[in-house]
């Protein structure tokens, strides 16, 4: 084999080199099908919906696919990459496949998969908006396009023959040319999008057939393929070998049109043939026995309209299947049937005449490992979890997802926004008018339409897909109103959305991403409006996130022209790998030495790049739960608020316990009345509450499944509801319950210059830093060991989260140099007051180097006995205050913590925003439990709500213990890292080489809120905390 050129043209060279005869012809040619607008397919099949034909009918009804008429060719492949499509083994197509395993260049890879999460290329690289290769559309640049040349065998045997053969492969990214034993047989694009092809003609039936495949990393698509997502290229979806009778079902498409009573309905079935033939149609019910059957003879194109008197409706909540048979003489196809009906009703959004929310969330194909090769179980796995949390809707951002997605939803019951493979935005970042690239582009029509075309050919028939959309961040242009018209010449079933169409001039309804709260209710507010809004992105869930969940969806339920929306996003995009050291840890943009790179910003999501829940989708699921905890009337009386939108809370059951600082009571069942009407309030009433409870008392109920269901068992939690009974102790009645008198006074000692030593009666020993006024030792009675191993100081600055990282308080943070302020003394007294106490008193001023800001803080310590009583004021001075603070509390650190017990909220972690999914109650965990490890670090494992929190040894013996009394919104945090160390680290596996064997405490009056500033609204003022403020706080330590 010829050694290959040492260098590769440029687009440039190509265009300028004069023309040559055909015995002097360049080895290149001057525009490759991937480079060619003109050359969207070649010789591919008209694009179908997407189902296996049987040759019975029995199999065609238990859609296993290996009793198809179809051979799965995905396995491992032969396979070899070069830099260039141009650089290679550019003949391999004249090979056999056993010349290929035998040579060295050849190795072997999975299919599907990424060839990039296989070992292959410059690897794996993440950009959000930025191409990663010059811009000149449509020409991608031919000597940086790495190209993936794959081959494999399969055998036919005699029975395949009089058979039309259809190669199709589910997805290939991003473009490809495929021969069968030698033979051309055509080229697509469309990553994400299906291409088939007849190859009848070049099969084999008596001796191996060898398929040779050439994929290109880019083509001129990739210019609209630019979704927020890791650059992954190879065959990642399946490849199969479909074996169609001569005379076979070409496509079908199923129409349920209900009545304008949304009771009976019309079962429309459009069928195309090959040929003429008798058509035999069944409809099923879930039990299977049959509903309807009818004959119909002798056209290529048979339409069966069928009255189907009142059958049960699909819906996410209702999701009843029928099963549809459509059977010829030796062809059988099955189908999935849900009826109903999608409409604008007065300009509000209903599924079956009933207005619906979605309750949804964007989803990107993903695996930690295989990148957009995702498992099945792994993708039910997925869509199990977002059933389990209350999720009802899925965009299938921004692309058509694996088929068996739709599936899947169709059978759990999950609204669908399916999403054209199309986004763009990078060509708005480079200058002048972005549209006019593509978007407003006549040259790139065809393009366009292609990708609505693909979408709505293949997916027509689930039941789940409720919306169309254009795709996304593409601009608005003309291409998008060809798209839109191409869409309702076809179906007119469904709505159409696009949020780039600002105005929804052709778009069937308004949206909007990352909207603020203030903006979504001013739309909402509108007299005037004929179409419904939904939130396509919102509420970004990257990292410790996200906050503000609840005033989000009470909009929804308050007005009716709100759909719902679609948090970003499902899961983080983290790739499995290992640094040098061999520690293993999810990498984001840059951990690969791609360049450019996004960062982090492609760790988002509600799950963790394992597809595990985060806090924030424990947080997500409390915000939308479909029953509402409203409040107690009457004594015994709970108000609640069914928020489902089809079904009551008949298959629910409840229960009821009280939980007190301490103490638990047994409750009992509630009887939840039968026939609670969606989106209507009922009260339950709780048999045997108790009429007096102990201090800061809190009913409990939990609602959970009665039965099985096909996505969770009997017993599982789908909403929880809490409400105080009784207020909290006042940390004054709590020092008064502790204040028996001393029998001695407390000895005082100046033990050095800079040290003031306080001994009380019963042993312990305080020492304080007359230099700085911090709290540096306590030891308690008849011990050593000093558990202070950080001394006590003011704190106002947290590690950054994402969301403070990407919004202004982040950045104001470090510009006002929050990060650097310290504690610097004014003035440091102490007093024997007549109680026997001793009272110290500590100005300090809270300030960073440079800058002239201030907070100015007057602590009062009263020791009595064993504990210490802490009474702080604070007030701000200076000039360039940061807009709010981090936190304001104590920070100290203390030696031999193993376990943390605490009266809060919990067992998870909890902010000020960002805390309804965790309940108060008593809570006890490990120090390492308490934090979580996000996989960008950054502040994590507050505890919030708490009146009291104590730290432990292994053995349980109380170390230190902070009771804030009935102060609202105190907090903590326990863990192994120093805050400046959280701040620097950029990876986990950072962080743990910091880590400390004592536990870095935080105790918190007040803590900043979450927002979800990384991109979105920033954090709520109700929840910020203002540098302004002027605070006076107490709390007690023993």
């Amino acid at each position: 084999m010829a050694s290959p050129p040492s260098a590769l043209p440029s687009n440039a060279d190509l265009a300028l080199r004069p023309k040559q005869d055909p015995a002097s012809a360049p080895l290149l040619p001057a525009c490759p099908d991937w480079n060619d607008l003109k050359v969207i397919h070649r010789n591919t099949l008209p694009p179908r919906s997407h189902f296996f034909l049987y040759e019975h009918g029995a199999d065609a009804l238990s859609r296993d696919v290996s009793r198809a008429k179809s051979q799965l060719l995905s396995a491992n492949w032969c396979f070899n990459l070069s830099p260039s499509p141009f650089l290679g083994p550019r003949d391999f197509h004249q090979q056999d496949h056993d010349t290929l395993r035998e040579d060295p260049d050849w190795s072997w890879i999975k299919v599907p998969g990424m060839w990039q999460c296989q070992g292959f290329g410059k690897g794996p690289q993440y950009t959000n908006i930025d191409f990663p290769f010059p811009v000149d559309p449509p020409r991608v640049p031919i000597d940086d396009n790495e190209c993936g040349r794959y081959a494999t065998t399969f055998d036919l045997g005699p029975d395949d023959k009089d058979h039309q053969l259809r190669l199709r492969f589910e997805g290939v990214d991003s473009a490809f040319t495929v021969w069968l034993n030698g033979y051309e047989v055509g080229y697509s694009q469309g990553a994400r999008n299906p291409s088939e092809f007849d190859v009848t003609e070049f099969a084999f039936f008596d001796r191996p057939n060898t398929l040779h495949v050439e994929v290109y990393q880019r083509c001129n698509g990739s210019y609209i393929e630019d979704q927020d997502q890791w650059w992954l290229s190879g065959i990642f979806r399946d490849v199969w070998l479909h074996k169609f009778p001569k005379t076979h079902f070409e496509d079908i498409h199923i129409l349920t049109l209900l009545d304008d009573d949304y009771n009976d309905a019309t079962l429309r079935v459009e069928v195309k043939l090959s040929r003429p033939a008798d058509v035999t149609l069944q409809l099923r019910d879930a039990n299977g026995d049959e509903i309807v059957k009818k004959t119909k003879a002798g056209k290529r194109n048979v339409t069966f309209d069928l009255a189907i008197t009142n059958p049960h409706k699909w819906t996410a909540e209702t999701p009843y299947l029928y099963s549809l048979l459509l059977e010829i003489p030796g062809c059988a196809l099955a189908e999935r049937v849900g009826f109903r009906r999608t409409e604008l009703l007065d300009g509000v959004w209903c599924v079956n005449g009933s207005p619906v929310k979605l309750r949804g969330t964007n989803r990107h194909e993903h695996h930690p490992d295989s990148g957009r090769a995702v498992p099945y179980e792994f993708l039910r796995r997925d869509l199990l979890l977002m059933k389990r949390h209350n999720i009802n809707a899925i965009r299938t951002s921004h692309y058509i997802n694996d088929p068996r997605l739709y599936e899947l939803a169709d059978e759990l019951g999950l609204w669908i926004l399916d999403e054209c493979d199309l986004e763009c935005h990078g060509l708005f970042v480079v200058g002048g008018d972005g549209t006019k690239f593509a978007s407003d582009n006549p040259d790139w029509e065809e393009a366009y339409v292609d990708r609505a075309r693909q979408m709505v050919m293949r997916d027509f028939n689930r039941p789940s897909i409720i919306l169309w959309s254009l795709g996304n961040e593409s601009g608005y242009g003309r291409n998008h109103v060809a798209m839109y018209h191409f869409i309702k010449g076809i179906d007119r079933s469904r709505l159409i959305h696009y949020e780039g169409d600002w105005a929804a001039q052709t778009a069937d309804i308004f949206s909007k991403m990352y909207h603020s709260h203030a903006g979504v209710e001013w739309d909402a507010k509108q007299r005037e409006w004929d179409k419904p809004l939904v939130l396509c992105e919102y509420i970004h869930a990257m990292g410790n996130g996200p906050g503000a969940i609840k005033e989000y969806i009470d909009l929804f339920y308050k007005y009716p022209r709100l759909m719902g929306g679609f948090v970003w996003e499902w899961a983080n995009h983290g790739l499995r790998t290992k640094n040098e050291d061999g520690e293993e840890y999810m990498a984001y943009g840059g951990d690969f030495g791609d360049d450019p790179n996004d960062y982090n910003f492609v760790l988002d999501g509600l799950c963790f790049s394992n597809h595990t829940p985060t806090p924030g989708l424990l947080e997500y699921k409390k915000a939308i739960e479909p029953v509402q905890t409203l409040g107690l009337e009457d004594g015994n009386k709970v108000r609640v608020i069914n928020r489902y939108d089809f079904v009551g809370l008949d298959h629910l059951q409840c229960e009821w316990w009280i939980v007190a600082d301490g103490a638990e009571v047994s409750g009992g069942s509630v009887d939840i009345p039968r026939g609670i009407k969606p989106h209507k309030e009922s009260l339950l009433e709780i048999k045997g509450l108790p009429k007096r409870h102990d201090p800061d008392a809190h009913l409990n109920l939990k609602f959970t499944l009665a039965q099985d269901n096909n996505w969770a068992l009997a017993g599982h939690i789908v909403a929880t509801g809490q409400i105080q009974l009784t207020p909290a102790q006042s940390l004054l009645s709590l020092r008064q319950i502790a204040g028996l008198p001393q029998t001695s006074r407390a000895v005082v000692n100046h033990a050095s210059p800079s040290l003031l030593s306080i001994t009380s009666p019963g042993g312990s020993r305080w020492e304080f830093d007359t230099t700085t006024g911090s709290l540096q030792s306590w030891y308690r009675p008849k011990s050593p060991n000093n558990v202070l191993s950080l001394p006590s100081q003011i704190c106002l600055y947290r590690p950054r989260t994402d969301n403070d990282r990407g919004c202004g308080f982040g950045w104001d943070w470090i510009n006002r140099r929050l990060h650097q302020a310290k504690q610097h003394l004014l003035g440091f007294s102490y007093t024997h007051k007549n109680d026997d106490s001793i009272e110290v008193i500590v100005e300090n001023r809270i300030a960073p180097p440079v800058l002239n800001w201030a907070l100015l803080v007057t602590t009062k310590y009263v020791f009595a006995k064993e504990s210490v009583y802490i009474r702080a004021r604070a007030k701000s001075t200076g000039h360039l205050l940061p807009r709010a603070w981090g936190r304001f509390g104590l920070t100290l650190a203390v030696h031999g913590c193993e376990r943390v017990q605490w009266f809060g909220r919990g067992p998870g972690e909890s902010y000020i925003d960002k805390k309804m999914s965790q309940a108060v109650g008593t809570w006890e965990a490990d120090v390492d439990a308490l934090w979580t490890e996000y996989e960008f670090p950054q502040d994590s494992g507050n505890r919030t709500d708490v009146r009291w929190v104590e730290f432990r040894s292994s053995e349980g013996k109380r170390l230190l213990r902070a009771r804030f009394g009935d102060f609202e919104g105190a907090s903590f945090q326990a863990s192994r890292y120093a805050d400046h160390d959280v701040d620097e680290a950029t990876h986990p596996y950072e962080l743990h080489k910091k880590r400390r064997e004592d536990a870095v405490v935080h105790l918190d009056w007040y803590h900043h809120g979450l927002g979800t500033g990384s991109c979105g609204p920033e954090t709520l003022p109700e929840y910020t905390l203002d540098a302004k403020k002027e605070m006076e706080v107490e709390v007690l330590l023993d």
